[in-house]
């Protein structure tokens, strides 16, 4: 293949990714805020459980064929610690996150998460050893900031325990990332990162879902068996997905380029509901985004 072409074709699957992460990212985020906050569906632990267990059981099939199958054990051997950090991490962070979408509004959860970049950054250092520059800094902070006032609404509307939450998840989400990075540069595909590390998130969660939630679900759950099952159905196939490509992007890319795509989803996010919804953005959201350009 010519070099022209290669090139064409590396920057097509970049810009695919993007979309699909972007994407997905979004479905993800608006689903679990829909279902956690306005559905009623108020059992954050069993859903992360649920889509965790269900990535899994997707991927086993494939893990126990080649050319993944000889690959299993010198690979757990070499990366188990880095592995089970990471399960741990998004264990945390997925589940502290859905935790505090119950307690916090969705404006306050992206306020505090946008400083995602920093901490994954600042992480990096001693994780994947990578010193960043003062520049890369400054710029991290200043994007951080505009995406913070883009997103504020002028009021704290949370529980000062949910905005505990989210900040760990948000830590733990930083960790998970860099981690990420780190082992992916090391010969590790993204699909046996996710199956890896989703019985590790299963088990971390297992015992906190079943003393906090299982009663209540049961109840819950009574005569709606079928709704039930088909919103923990679209919400698994949607996660998995998302882990997936979100893996991709760490792997083509790096840990602190993928926060950083996360706070341009957020203003497209504003961006796209003035144009669709005529909503009008405040004026700390006008200079938010400009902060963040």
């Amino acid at each position: 293949m010519a070099p022209d072409s290669v090139k064409q074709h590396s920057v097509f699957n970049l810009v695919a990714t993007v979309a699909a992460y972007l994407t997905l990212n979004s479905t993800l985020n608006l689903m679990n805020k829909w279902l956690l906050g306005i559905y009623g569906f108020s059992f954050p632990l069993l859903l992360t459980s649920c889509h965790m267990l269900f990535s899994f059981l997707i991927l086993l099939p494939f893990m126990m064929r080649e050319p993944f199958k000889s690959l299993h054990a010198a690979t757990l051997q070499k990366q188990w610690k880095g592995i089970i950090g990471i399960g741990l991490f998004m264990a945390v962070n997925i589940a502290f996150n859905n935790l505090s979408l119950v307690q916090i509004t969705l404006s306050l959860n992206q306020v505090i998460r946008s400083c995602i970049p920093v901490i994954c950054c600042l992480l990096a250092i001693g994780i994947e050893n990578k010193i960043p520059t003062g520049k890369e800094i400054g710029s991290l902070v200043i994007l951080s900031l505009g995406v913070m006032i883009a997103v504020w609404e002028g009021s704290v509307n949370g529980s000062p325990h949910g905005i505990m939450l989210c900040i760990v998840g948000t830590v733990c989400n930083a960790a998970m990332m860099s981690t990420s990075g780190r082992i992916l540069s090391e010969k590790l595909d993204v699909l046996r990162l996710a199956f890896y590390t989703a019985p590790v998130s299963c088990i971390a969660l297992f015992p906190f879902c079943y003393f906090r939630e299982s009663a209540r679900f049961m109840t819950y759950s009574q005569g709606q068996s079928m709704i039930v099952t088909a919103i923990i159905l679209v919400g698994s196939v949607n996660a998995l997905s998302y882990n997936v490509v979100h893996y991709l992007m760490i792997q083509m890319t790096s840990a602190v380029t993928t926060t950083v795509l996360g706070e341009v989803k957020i203003v497209g996010l504003l961006a796209l509901s003035v144009l669709l919804l005529g909503k009008l953005c405040s004026r700390m959201s006008v200079l938010g985004i400009a902060c963040r350009c």
